[in-house]
């Protein structure tokens, strides 16, 4: 394992709340730099890093596996009662799955629209991903997110 640097940047590009007088409506980023480790075994690349206070998710550990033209983001934390949080990305491809909260499961749907891995070789890589994301009966929202290893 290498430690590395992750500089994380997520939009909302679009959102259609159930509720169209929903303030949420609106365009929104977030961006924050994290360390991490990376390693890398042939065709697999794995990065881990622990979320903070500033990403909404502290007491959270992110582990980030790609593989085979797919990114499997696998989020757990310190709350015995929300199971972890599974998304894959695979371009084209649909992945259904649920988002644990203390208030019971909400269904998940996640359309990859776009998926670029960059460069893995490269020391400071990009990987850039562009989805539809359906929480059900709550929001639906297009959404992007870049995650840059600063090696």
């Amino acid at each position: 394992m290498k430690d590395i640097m992750l500089k994380i940047t997520g939009r909302t590009v679009s959102a259609l709340p159930i509720n169209p007088e929903d303030p949420q409506n609106k365009n929104s980023a977030i961006e924050f730099m994290t360390s991490g480790k990376i390693s890398t075994s042939g065709e697999v690349t794995e990065i881990f890093y622990e979320e903070s206070e500033f990403s909404g998710m502290e007491g959270c550990e992110t582990h980030i596996t790609i593989s085979g033209g797919k990114l499997c983001l696998r989020r757990s934390g310190n709350n015995k009662e929300l199971d972890p949080t599974v998304l894959e990305f695979e371009e084209g491809k649909r992945y259904e799955g649920y988002y644990p909260t203390p208030y019971g499961n909400v269904g998940l749907e996640l359309l990859t629209n776009r998926i670029d891995f960059g460069d893995p070789k490269k020391a400071n890589n990009k990987i850039s991903i562009d989805y539809s994301l359906s929480l059900k009966g709550l929001v639906e929202s297009r959404n992007t997110i870049e995650i840059e290893v600063l090696q």
